[in-house]
């Protein structure tokens, strides 16, 4: 079926969640409206997106597959959260380990993004050297520039203070403090959420964030072979 917009009924279903988050009232009140409101929705949108999406990753001979979409059920055993269903529907499109697109649907309405999300500290330790050279850092600071002037917000988890050894007149401190980097935009209901131009939102989103996520692959900043578990350096 062709996306045509999530109805007024899911931004609630997610106001419902969040006054009764428990095992019953899932069963009996629930999860009915999820698999209806939220679910089959976001699961349509999914189709539109990987058809849109599917081209090459970053010339590699296959492409990036199909956009993901989450389960409902928290996984508690990481999460400071011990609810068990999750209060948004979330689905992805990673283009390289760790490195992709994101989007979600809660109480406030749509959120879509790129994002790298390292784990390893060798990837945050290359990050910082590339945004220290002068060219690469100068393309990376534009590159924010414009997103944020595009109605973007550069998130994603960063150090309180400064990394050690960086001056805090540094003119890119605040890039430099990145270990995660989540950059994107949100929508509220009255942004037609409700309808198709949904769908033209994620799109649109995605492929302005592309930029960023090109910067990120070109520097080879994503995982290689024995990485993963590293420390990540403050």
């Amino acid at each position: 079926m062709t996306f045509s917009g999530f109805p007024p009924s899911a931004l609630r279903l997610y106001e419902d969640l969040a006054d009764d988050n428990g095992k019953e009232a899932w069963r009996l009140r629930h999860r009915e409206r999820y698999e209806r409101d939220v679910r089959a929705p976001m699961d349509e949108l999914a189709a539109e997106l990987s058809a849109w999406f599917s081209e090459s990753a970053f010339g590699e001979s296959t492409g990036p597959g199909a956009v993901t979409v989450l389960g409902p059920v928290r996984d508690t055993r990481m999460s400071h959260d011990k609810s068990p269903y999750k209060t948004y529907q979330g689905a992805y499109l990673d283009l390289l380990p760790f490195l992709g697109f994101w989007v979600h649907l809660d109480r406030h309405g749509l959120y879509a993004s790129g994002r790298w999300y390292p784990y390893a500290g060798a990837e945050v330790a290359r990050y910082r050297a590339a945004v220290e050279e002068e060219d690469g850092g100068a393309e990376l600071a534009a590159i924010a520039g414009r997103l944020e002037g595009q109605g973007f917000v550069l998130g994603g988890d960063r150090l309180r203070s400064r990394p050690r050894g960086v001056p805090a007149d540094h003119p890119r401190l605040g890039l430099l403090r990145h270990r995660k980097i989540d950059a994107g935009r949100r929508f509220g209901p009255d942004a037609g959420l409700h309808t198709a131009r949904a769908g033209e939102l994620v799109r649109e989103t995605w492929r302005l964030v592309r930029p960023l996520l090109d910067w990120v692959a070109a520097r080879e900043l994503t995982p290689r072979p024995r990485e993963r578990g590293v420390d990540v350096p403050s």
